[in-house]
């Protein structure tokens, strides 16, 4: 029997309120114009609406995941888009309303109290009342989102920056000196519309010369989203090959399977996709790469967080019998486990490389300064952190999910050059 979530109906008797009073703003603003004017811009507003609230209704009676990969990343696109710029109109106008009663009951109060007067001149008409000013903020502020996610998604979605920086490790073996990693992380391969765009990440990656380090989330839901990437991804480069481990998406948490075996073969194709690219996948284990009689240690652990998500790795496990090198490496996704685990009980780990977080894939970043709405939930989010002689490396991922684009927050390839001194 078909039947849609209780929790969707609330969602979408909410999206509906806002939607209405975001409308508001709207017949404010086309007062002036003509009447078939106004009329077709209703129309159109509320067949979009329409549209949306069709869309979430339907994902309830389908497995969206089935859809087709240019309707479904471009329709869940534009609720993205649309949803924060309505809220936004909705919040002044409901904002509007409030001082207009404000000003009802003063009117009011004061009426109880003094006898009536003669009601003033008009104003002159071409003065701009305080409601054109609230309604006139409010569509302004709510374009910022809608037209710079619009420009994200059009022109920042593949536009690959290329992050360079020199980690100075004192006890770093003579012979590593100047030894080059490149960290790769969330690469959602479910989430691409072509092998073009991985294709490009590819080459980038290579003209470093690098040792690659992936750390989690190759796809969004299910392996069956990175077969036709695989070819690809084979054409990584590295001397010591790539090394990898899971991120939270690679679970198959996030998807509606029949029965658990089916997750659980999921989880050993996926497994087997890392194997096919030629992929070094430590699921709670390390390894060492030598050169020169000397070595330094890498060790991968299976997704660990402290923000509520999946908890499926063993850092006790991953360092079982291990003869720590001078320098040692962790892979760990979730930048929360770095706080939670390894800065308390592992000071032998050097440095910790994760991803996760995306930077949210918004946000602002210039010279001094940085700053996303995923700061209020994660301490460390985007870039390098230090606590004593332990360092985090945050990559702000190369793929996306949800929302297809980045504002401010670019998709990211991370070179860091180990250096025993300045």
């Amino acid at each position: 029997m078909l039947y849609i979530n209780a929790r969707i109906v609330i969602f979408l008797i909410i999206l509906l309120l806002i939607d209405i009073y975001a409308f508001q703003a709207f017949r404010f603003a086309v007062k002036g114009y003509s009447q078939l004017a106004i009329r077709c811009i209703k129309t159109i507003y509320w067949l979009i609406s329409c549209f949306c609230f069709v869309l979430i209704a339907f994902t309830q009676f389908t497995d969206w995941h089935s859809w087709n990969i240019y309707f479904r990343t471009y329709s869940i696109a534009l609720l993205i888009i649309l949803i924060p710029s309505k809220i936004i109109l909705a919040f002044f106008v409901l904002f509007d309303d409030l001082v207009i009663f404000l000003r009802w009951l003063a009117i009011k109060i004061s009426s109880w109290f003094k006898t009536p007067e003669p009601m003033e001149p008009a104003r002159q008409a071409n003065t701009l009342n305080r409601s054109d000013f609230i309604i006139k903020t409010g569509l302004l502020i709510g374009s910022i989102p809608f037209f710079s996610m619009i420009y994200g998604m059009a022109f920042n979605a593949y536009n690959y920056k290329i992050r360079r920086f020199r980690l100075i490790l004192p006890d770093l073996p003579g012979s590593f000196d100047g030894f080059k990693i490149v960290q790769v992380s969330d690469i959602h391969t479910g989430s691409f519309l072509s092998t073009g765009p991985l294709t490009r990440a590819v080459n980038l990656i290579n003209e470093q010369k690098p040792e690659v380090f992936f750390t989690g989330d190759l796809v969004n839901y299910n392996h069956k989203e990175a077969l036709i990437y695989v070819d690809t991804l084979k054409k990584i480069e590295a001397k010591h090959g790539v090394f990898s481990i899971f991120g939270n998406h690679d679970y198959g948490d996030y998807y509606k399977w029949d029965n658990l075996a089916e997750k659980e073969n999921d989880i050993l194709e996926l497994k087997n996709i890392h194997s096919q690219a030629g992929w070094k996948l430590l699921w709670d284990e390390h390894h060492d790469i030598e050169q020169a009689g000397e070595k330094i240690t890498v060790i991968g652990v299976q997704n660990c967080s402290a923000h509520g998500f999946s908890n499926y790795g063993s850092l006790e496990k991953a360092t079982k019998n291990i003869n720590y090198s001078p320098v040692n490496i962790l892979l760990s996704h979730d930048p929360s486990h770095w706080r939670k685990e390894v800065i308390n009980k592992y000071p032998s780990i050097n440095l910790t490389l994760s991803g996760h977080t995306h930077g949210m894939q918004f946000g602002v970043e210039i010279p001094g300064f940085k700053w996303s709405p995923v700061q209020y939930l994660y301490k460390e989010w985007a870039g390098m952190y230090q606590e004593k002689n332990q360092y985090l490396y945050v990559n702000r991922g190369l793929g996306f999910i949800g929302y297809p684009g980045r504002v401010g927050i670019l998709p990211e390839i991370t070179v860091l050059e180990l250096k025993k001194n300045t």
